[in-house]
Order: structure tokens, then C-alpha cells, then sequence
């Protein structure tokens, strides 16, 4: 008789798991929605008062820092650098461009996103609204991810 052990029958070994693919530090490419490291929720009323009252620097932060996470949690758009000089140099391009990468990341979950290119009419209908909308579609796509509560 054989003191050697036999492994499990193929019925109950678990399921081998898929290979996760990189493409950006952090973002993985595998099966299902990339989940690279999870934004920052911020409350858009803050975000507004803190715009107004540093007279539009917030502004160029908040957009490199949005960018970036878009960036590291899906491994697409533009990035923190790009989406700063972006906004810096052409900024209209910016009220574009976020809400396209935004609405990119809410379906490439598989939901239906709260904004697209056309919330760029937001701010150039309404000037303040447009970061508010922009900022709550990101902050409601952060909180189903497990991101903690802006404070």
C-alpha cells in the first residue's frame, strides 16, 4: 500500500482564478470592470465654495485629482498631468473631456452614467452647476465602491 496521497478529484478543486492584466500601476484589465485604487469622495457644495474662495486654483487641483483617479482606478483617460495642463491651457476642453471619461467608468461598471459630453452645456449655461453635477457622479461612483464618506 501507497503512503502517497492522491490529490482532490477535478469536483473539488476550486475554480482556477483569471490572470489579472496591468496597465497602469494599480488598475487592473481582467474579466469584469477595472478596479484599480478608488477615488475620493468629495462633497460638490465643497468643492464649489472651495473654488470660489481660492479664486479658481481648487479648480485646477480638484481637475488634475479627478483625472487621476479616473486614471489609476480604470488604467484609461488622460491622467492627474495631462488633465491639468489640459485644463490650464484649454480648459473648455475640460467640461468635454471629464464628463466623457466619467460616463467611460460608470459603464464600463455596467451602469448607466449621470453625465456625458452634453453636461458641458451645464457650464456654459449655468457657469457653478456643471462642477456639481460633474462632482456628484463622481462622489456616487466612488461610494459604491467602498470609498469613505467625504467629511
Amino acid at each position: 500500500m501507497s503512503t502517497a496521497q492522491q490529490p482532490p478529484s477535478s469536483e473539488q478543486q476550486p475554480p482556477p482564478q483569471q490572470a489579472q492584466y496591468q496597465s497602469y500601476p494599480g488598475a487592473s484589465t481582467g474579466p469584469g470592470p477595472s478596479q484599480g485604487p478608488i477615488g475620493q469622495q468629495r462633497k460638490p457644495w465643497k468643492v464649489v465654495v472651495f473654488i470660489l474662495i481660492t479664486f479658481g486654483i481648487y479648480a485646477a487641483w480638484w481637475a488634475y485629482r479627478s483625472h487621476e483617479d479616473i486614471k489609476r482606478h480604470t488604467g484609461e483617460g488622460v491622467g492627474g498631468v495631462l488633465g491639468l495642463v489640459i485644463y490650464l491651457l484649454a480648459g473648455i476642453v475640460t467640461l468635454f473631456l471629464l464628463p466623457i471619461e466619467i460616463k467611460n467608468m460608470y459603464e464600463r461598471d455596467g451602469r448607466e452614467s449621470p453625465v456625458s459630453a452634453k453636461t458641458a452645456a451645464w457650464i456654459l449655461l449655468f457657469g457653478i452647476p456643471w462642477y456639481v453635477k460633474v462632482q456628484r457622479a463622481l462622489t456616487e461612483y466612488w461610494a459604491t465602491k467602498g470609498a469613505p464618506a467625504p467629511e
